[in-house]
């Protein structure tokens, strides 16, 4: 079985190209926090890339940049090539199968710089005032009126 399922943000706009047979491809970059820290407390994560094809590609590049969070479901997939100086490269990346779009591209954009603004959290409220303001929409109702 091979199936990996990230989630993080992109590092930097998704990149749209197209085969020469007419079909689209785009590539981005996600970076994933690890579950811990490093000793100096550094918060450490890893960079994976990402491929996603046909539709999936053009959605993927409409509505994400940079900073967008992503859920990403696919498969881990190696390749190997001789670059133009005749060295053997080796590359591991992720063909998606699925990306989810957790922010809309509106949170993501920002100043429009690109930079990554988190979306505001609403103000937190605390349980006895939910409770409340449930109990306020109470109408009491006579026995005699319940139908069993």
């Amino acid at each position: 079985m091979n199936k990996a399922i990230l989630v993080g943000n992109l590092t930097r706009d998704p990149e749209q190209r197209t085969t020469s047979s007419g079909i689209s491809v785009t590539s981005f970059t996600v970076a994933v926090q690890r579950r811990y820290k490093s000793q100096d407390g550094q918060q450490q994560a890893d960079f994976i890339p990402v491929v996603c094809w046909r539709g999936l590609a053009e959605n993927v590049a409409k509505y994400c940049v940079k900073g967008s969070k992503v859920g990403v479901v696919g498969t881990i997939q190696t390749r190997n090539y001789d670059d133009a100086n005749g060295v053997r490269r080796y590359v591991t990346e992720v063909i998606a199968d699925e990306v989810e779009f957790l922010n809309s591209r509106r949170d993501s954009q920002g100043s429009g710089q690109g930079d990554y603004v988190p979306p505001q959290a609403p103000p937190q409220q605390n349980a006895d005032d939910l409770f409340a303001e449930e109990l306020s929409d109470f109408q009491p109702l006579d026995d005699a009126e319940l139908p069993f």
